[in-house]
C-alpha cells in the first residue's frame, strides 16, 4: 500500500502532522525507532498514560514504533522509505508515501573535554532519558552544566528522582537583551520563572559563567570533575578551578539537527546548518517537508506549530492565519534564544593531545592536528588519516567537534558537514541485503 504523507519521527512535529493530515482524511505512517510516541519531550515509561493521544485512536493513521529508518529514495511518483523493525530480531521493512515528513529531530551536542569519555559523564539529554523513559536515576549525587534553558529542567528532574544535585553551571552570562525575548514567547518565560524558583526551593546553586573543564574518575566511575569560571571567550579563567566530588555530571551545549536522511535526498540548508523550508515547511525536493528541530532548535511548542503547518500544507489545505502569527513568534523567541547561548570557541582550550574527541574510535585530539601537519585539511581527509568519525555512531557525536579542533589547527574556519550517506544509521548485513534498493 503506498500511503499519501510518510512521517519520519514521532515527536511533537510529527505526531501533529500526523494528526493535522489524518483529520483532513489523508492515509498516514508514521515511523519512529522509539517504542513508544512522544519523542524526547513526550517520552513516558511502559505502561504510564502517554501525554500525547494515542495515534491508535486515528484509523487513518498506522503507528510503526521501533522502526529505524536507515535509507530513504524517491521513485516514480513516491518516496520508498527503508527501515528495520525490532530492536534485537530486526526485520526489513518498505513503507511507501506519495509525499514524505521529515520530523527526525537532533540530539546533544558533545563537546569534549578530559574525562568525559568516564563513566558517569551524561549528556544532559541521556540523563533526562533515563529519568523519563525508564525512571532510573544515573547516580546519587550530580553537576549539571551546559549551556542553555534546557538545563533547568534536566536539574530539577534529577532533583525530583531523589538525586543531590551539587548545582547548574551555565556557561554564558545572563544578558539584558533576554527581557526582550519575553513578548514572543511568554508561556516560555513563565516555565523559565517556575524552574529559577524550583532550584531555589531546593536549594540548588545556579552559577553562570562557569564550566566543567575536566572529569576525574576510572573505569569504576565519576568521582569528581575540575570546574572553572570562564571568561568571555570561555577560556578558564587563572586561579579559579575548584574540583567538587561527584558520581554524575549531565553535560549539554545544545542540540545537533539530524540531517542524514534530508542529506539523502539532497535538501538544501540553511547557512547555519539546518533544512531549509518555506513558508509552508517544504523543501526545495517536490513533495518533500521537513519540521521541528531539524529545521531550527527551538523547543518542543515551535515544531507542534511547524509539524500542524505541514500538515496543512501536505492535505493542501490553507492555515489559519493565527498558526502563521505565532509561528513567527516563536521562532523569533528561538533564534533569540540561539543568541544568547552560543558555544564560543574558547571550549577548545579545555582539552589536551591526550584528549580523546572520537570515542568509537578512541581518537585523541593530538592524532587530529598530526594529521594536520602532515597535510589533513578537511574532515574526509581527517577521517581517513585517523578514523575519527568511522566509528558506530559514524561521526554523529565527533564530527562537529573534529571540525573544531581541524579550524583551531589551521587557523581557518572548517565547516562540520551534514553526513550524506546511503546507510543513514548501522544495520546488518542480512538486513541490508533483504532491503536494499
Amino acid at each position: 500500500m503506498t500511503h499519501d504523507l510518510v512521517v519520519i519521527g514521532a515527536g511533537p512535529a510529527g505526531l501533529t502532522a500526523a494528526v493535522t493530515a489524518a483529520r483532513f482524511g489523508l492515509r498516514v505512517a508514521v515511523l519512529d525507532a522509539g517504542p513508544r510516541a512522544g519523542g524526547q519531550y513526550h517520552r513516558h515509561r511502559a505502561g504510564r498514560p502517554p501525554a500525547w493521544p494515542p495515534l491508535a485512536r486515528l484509523h487513518t493513521v498506522e503507528h510503526l514504533a521501533e522502526h529505524r529508518v536507515w535509507a530513504v529514495e524517491r521513485a516514480a511518483e513516491h518516496f520508498v522509505v527503508h527501515a528495520v523493525a525490532g530492536e534485537r530480531d530486526t526485520t526489513p521493512v518498505t513503507v511507501r508515501g506519495r509525499r514524505l515528513l521529515l520530523a527526525t529531530g537532533a540530539y546533544d551536542r558533545q563537546l569534549p573535554f578530559p574525562g568525559w569519555d568516564i563513566p558517569g559523564v551524561f549528556t544532559a539529554g541521556g540523563a533526562q532519558a533515563l529519568l523519563k523513559g525508564n525512571g532510573v536515576a544515573p547516580g546519587r549525587t550530580a553537576i549539571v552544566a551546559g549551556t542553555g534553558p534546557f538545563l533547568l529542567p534536566v536539574a530539577i528532574g534529577l532533583a525530583d528522582a531523589g538525586v543531590r544535585v551539587r548545582a547548574v553551571l551555565e556557561a554564558s552570562r545572563p544578558s539584558p537583551r533576554a527581557a526582550a525575548l519575553a513578548p514572543h514567547s511568554p508561556a516560555r518565560v513563565a516555565e523559565a520563572a517556575r524552574y529559577a524558583a524550583a532550584l531555589a526551593r531546593r536549594r540548588i546553586p545556579y552559577r553562570t559563567g562557569r564550566a566543567v573543564v575536566a572529569a576525574h574518575g576510572d573505569r569504576a566511575g565519576l568521582t569528581s570533575v575540575t570546574v572553572a569560571r570562564l571568561d568571555a571567550d570561555w577560556r578558564p579563567v587563572l586561579g579559579t578551578s575548584t574540583e567538587l566530588a561527584c558520581d554524575t555530571l549531565a553535560v549539554g551545549y545544545g542540540f545537533t539537527p539530524q540531517l542524514e536522511l534530508a542529506g539523502q535526498l539532497g535538501c538544501a540548508n540553511t547557512a547555519d546548518g539546518f533544512v531549509a523550508v518555506d513558508a509552508r515547511q517544504a523543501t526545495d525536493r517536490p513533495d518533500l517537508y521537513a519540521a521541528g528541530e531539524s529545521t531550527g532548535v527551538g523547543g518542543a511548542q515551535l515544531a507542534e506549530v511547524e509539524g500542524e503547518l505541514a500538515g496543512y500544507a501536505i492535505a493542501d489545505r490553507t492555515p489559519p492565519r493565527a498558526l502563521l502569527r505565532r509561528r513567527a513568534r516563536l521562532t523569533r523567541f528561538a533564534a533569540g534564544l540561539r543568541a544568547l547561548y552560543p558555544v564560543r570557541p574558547g571550549w577548545l582550550s579545555w582539552s589536551d593531545a591526550r584528549t580523546v574527541v572520537c570515542r568509537c574510535e578512541e581518537v585523541p585530539r593530538g592524532r587530529i592536528e598530526d594529521a594536520v601537519r602532515l597535510g589533513a585539511d578537511d574532515p574526509r581527509s581527517i577521517k581517513l588519516l585517523t578514523r575519527a568519525g568511522m566509528g558506530w555512531c559514524q561521526g554523529r557525536m565527533c564530527a562537529e567537534a573534529t571540525a573544531c579542533v581541524l579550524a583551531e589547527a589551521l587557523g581557518r574556519p572548517v565547516a562540520a558537514g551534514a553526513p550524506t550517506r546511503p546507510i543513514a544509521l548501522p544495520v546488518r548485513l542480512g538486513d541490508l541485503a533483504q532491503g536494499a534498493p
